[in-house]
């Protein structure tokens, strides 16, 4: 028995869209002397990259002191992986070396006034994560290809997923079993 094209072509479609949102791109306010922090779960060995930068509330003028932050990004086990004192911008990227709730914490200095900072804070993983212009640019091919390179990465990021969350959902079952006994 053979698939029509058309209908491989539509599943796959399909589940690109229910499993492509692997980004998160925000903006929030932190008022001086507050913290506020972003936690995404990212598997073992998962790729991920952010940014970040203050918005300038004058345009045109340089950013005032009272709106630098101190940024911290942390493992699931408190590993640092980025850190950033006294600034305005940053990025930060990393391979996972351990499964859980990787945490990005933003810290505003107390001020008196109080001054509220105006944070862009973008945050990807897994496929989503990789700079494909740059993988289009340095291999020569065609757009066809680069566009099965995303689909295999994104098919491959499907099928880790579902065994991460199939390995989380037997531990939880397994865990409950034994604290009943």
């Amino acid at each position: 028995m053979t698939v029509p094209i058309s209908n491989l072509v539509t599943n796959v479609v399909i589940i690109l869209g229910l499993f492509s949102n692997f980004g998160e791109s925000m903006r929030f306010d932190l008022t001086s002397g507050h913290t506020k922090c972003v936690s995404e779960d990212i598997n073992h060995n998962g790729m991920t990259v952010g940014k970040y930068s203050v918005v300038n509330p004058n345009e045109g003028y340089p950013l005032p002191d009272t709106h630098k932050l101190t940024v911290k990004v942390t493992s699931p086990y408190g590993n640092s992986y980025h850190q950033g004192d006294h600034v305005e911008s940053g990025n930060f990227a990393f391979t996972a070396a351990e499964a859980g709730d990787y945490t990005a914490c933003f810290w505003s200095p107390d001020h008196n006034p109080p001054a509220t900072v105006t944070v862009e804070f973008e945050w990807k993983t897994g496929v989503v994560s990789k700079d494909w212009t740059k993988v289009a640019k340095k291999g020569q091919v065609d757009m066809m290809e680069l566009e099965l390179k995303k689909l295999f990465d994104t098919v491959s990021s499907i099928h880790e997923e579902m065994f991460y969350l199939r390995e989380s959902f037997e531990f939880g079952v397994k865990g409950g079993r034994n604290a009943r006994a």
